[in-house]
């Protein structure tokens, strides 16, 4: 055939045989640096066939960065075996905001090398080499890569088996990834890849290394420690550094450090990995968050529950968590013949609550409500500071309803949630929609899960908020929407979850005396706002950068003589300010008044109550803000109202 008919912009277009992606697109291999072909990624390589959809892929797009950090892995690779030559390859995929590849190396990596090796990516990158793929068998790829037992390994992994190993292998045949030189076409390296990749290693706008570590071979603990470097790639030099200037700012709100300097919390060796101990002052934080929020859910017509920590595992097997979340929980106890777990979850013993009497249709929706602690066996390389524990606390919420009421109670809820968010001084949120997808993961009819994720995304839809699609992500047992809340410096976290679940009100067999007096299947919907109070904490945290507002703060108020002379005046208006219930101290030390101030900055408290012989004759206090800005000569009746409103409208000072 000489010619081939290809669809191109939503056009039916002619073109002659041979035609690859690029010519078709007319890509200049820098804007446009790949093609969905038939909805398969693409390099500009690929030759068309007849009745294939073409579309571009361009470098500032999702999939366009993914193909530009995954190109960088693979001279990343290169430049190691280079300076490495004893050096074997693991696996080097892109990653959200850059890549990484893994290595077995004699030595650990030290910063020098990642220096060196970085010099190096550079000078490839400039010589511009050319990503060439080609198909190979099993038995070929196996001869190639002989001195390679990582890749070996991968070689037998083809179709579903390859999703872990996605950017290796895959999709019904092997394919190797050539670097050639862009003047005699001689091969100057080469790996094992399902691609697509840019056309040339000078398309590569910005990248930079930027850590190395240690990371078991696929994951597994059972499995050799390589080690890993991570770098980061973007489709240009400003996008970059805007990136490293916000890594910059997020290490100084690092909520690990800020708990530390402000006396926070801690996680002692003594207690174990991923355990927080809360200090007095973290403490207070905590309880103000619970308070507001148990307030909140009284308003909504919540009803408190308590559940305790342990529980035997018959009722882990009834609600599926013993079979499809066992290695997220901790071992066994051995207790008076019979298996005892720490609870995950809180939901199946909320079952136990709905199912410990009659239920009638006139209770509907149950809204149960509890601080529900929960312990998760996360792996020690995952355990950082307060947003990955082993032990947190769950604001959790479990409805039950009637099919009829779902919908409705699905937008209530999802309203409840964004504005008890926006309280705590988050403001910009989208959606994500998690479903199942065709693996054998989930539990439950198809019939159910369609009218769960048509009741979400219902929901979702009525809210105006932006909704991104997760297949393949939801729980086992049903689909969830999932709240996504960017931070003051433009960070994603995922909060809020909201889940409809037709399968544990079945498993545990929960029903209600229907109006016509017959018995049915309440709809139960899983609810955590914070997700945790823990992770919620360490988020606040660096969303402020740990300059919580006054309403938070664990000392709202610091008063600071001039002089010893001034302490009973300001003691004075200490004490009406806790009448108002202002957290307040008055610092007595023997410091000097400007020490006073900088330890009260450091310690990031929202004011500062100033007081000298002007201001006790005319019964004022002088305010100083965190900003450095000051106030003077303020009556005290005037200073008390200013920070009560603040503290009441819960305002950021």
């Amino acid at each position: 055939m000489s010619e081939l008919r290809i669809t191109l912009g939503g056009d039916e277009r002619v073109v002659a045989a041979g035609t690859t992606a690029g010519e078709a697109l007319e890509a200049d291999g820098r804007t446009v640096i790949a093609a969905r072909v038939g909805g398969q990624a693409r390099d500009l390589a690929h030759v068309l066939a007849d009745g294939d959809v073409v579309e571009p892929i361009e470098i500032g797009s999702d999939e366009g960065l993914a193909i530009v950090r995954h190109s960088a892995a693979h001279v990343m690779a290169q430049a190691v075996q280079e300076l490495f030559p004893k050096a074997r390859l693991g696996i080097g995929p892109p990653v959200e905001n850059g890549f990484y590849y893994d290595f077995d190396v004699e030595q650990p990596f030290q910063p020098e090398d990642l220096k060196r090796i970085e010099k190096r990516m550079r000078e490839i990158v400039k010589q511009g080499q050319a990503f060439s793929r080609r198909v190979v068998t099993d038995d070929g790829a196996r001869e190639e890569l002989a001195d390679e037992p990582y890749k070996l390994e991968l070689i037998g992994l083809k179709g579903k088996a390859a999703d872990e190993e996605s950017v290796e292998v895959g999709g019904g045949e092997l394919t190797i990834y050539d670097n050639l030189d862009a003047k005699t076409g001689e091969l100057c390296w080469k790996d094992l890849c399902r691609g697509p990749h840019l056309p040339s290693t000078r398309v590569i706008p910005a990248f930079k290394l930027m850590r190395s570590g240690g990371a078991y071979w696929r994951g597994s603990e059972k499995n050799p420690q390589l080690q890993r470097i991570y770098g980061t790639a973007w489709e240009s030099r400003e996008r970059q550094d805007a990136y490293l200037k916000m890594l910059e700012e997020a290490e100084k709100r690092d909520h690990r450090r800020l708990g530390a300097e402000l006396d926070l919390f801690s996680f002692p060796n003594d207690i174990g990995s991923g355990l927080a101990v809360f200090h007095p002052k973290g403490g207070i934080v905590r309880r103000v968050m619970e308070d507001y929020s148990r307030r909140r859910h009284e308003q909504g017509g919540y009803e408190f529950v308590n559940t305790p920590h342990i529980t035997k595992g018959d009722l882990f097997n009834t609600s599926g968590h013993l079979g499809w979340y066992k290695d997220d929980m901790f071992p066994p106890m051995e207790l008076d013949g019979a298996e005892y777990y720490l609870k995950p979850m809180n939901c199946p013993m909320h079952n136990l609550i709905f199912r410990a009497r009659g239920r009638s249709y006139r209770e509907l929706p149950l809204r149960l409500f509890e601080f529900g602690t929960v312990y998760r066996y996360e792996k020690s390389g995952v355990v950082h500071g307060l947003t990955r524990v082993r032990g947190m606390t769950q604001d959790d919420s479990h409805i039950y309803c009637t099919k009829e009421q779902m919908v409705g109670e699905l937008k209530n809820l999802l309203t409840f949630v964004l504005d008890l968010l926006r309280d705590y001084g988050l403001s910009e949120f989208f959606l994500e929609l998690s479903t199942r997808d065709e693996s054998e993961k989930f539990i439950g009819s198809q019939e159910d899960w369609d009218e769960a994720t048509a009741a979400l995304r219902e929901a979702a839809d009525e809210s105006g908020l932006d909704l991104v699609a997760d297949p393949g992500g939801a729980a086992f047992y049903g689909p969830k929407i999932s709240v996504q809340a960017k931070d003051a410096i433009g960070r994603t976290w995922q909060l809020s979850t909201i889940q409809v679940d037709f399968n544990q009100p079945k498993r545990f067999g929960l029903e209600y005396q229907a109006a016509d007096g017959t018995r049915q299947q309440p709809v139960m919907i899983h609810r955590a706002l914070f997700g945790s109070i823990e992770r919620f904490f360490g988020v606040l945290l660096e969303h402020y950068a740990g300059a919580l507002p006054p309403w938070l703060a664990p000392v709202q108020v610091v008063g600071i003589p001039i002089s010893d002379d001034h302490v009973p005046h300001l003691e004075q208006v200490a004490a009406r300010l806790r009448e108002r219930g202002i957290r307040v101290e008055v610092d007595t030390s023997s410091d000097r008044m400007q020490k006073k101030i900088r330890n009260a900055q450091k310690q990031k408290v929202p004011y500062m109550l100033l007081a000298g012989d002007d201001d006790v004759a005319k019964g004022a206090v002088s305010f100083r803000y965190r900003s450095g800005e000051q106030n003077n000569a303020v009556p005290v009746a005037d200073a008390i109202e200013e920070i009560a409103k603040a503290v009441e409208e819960r305002v950021q000072v």
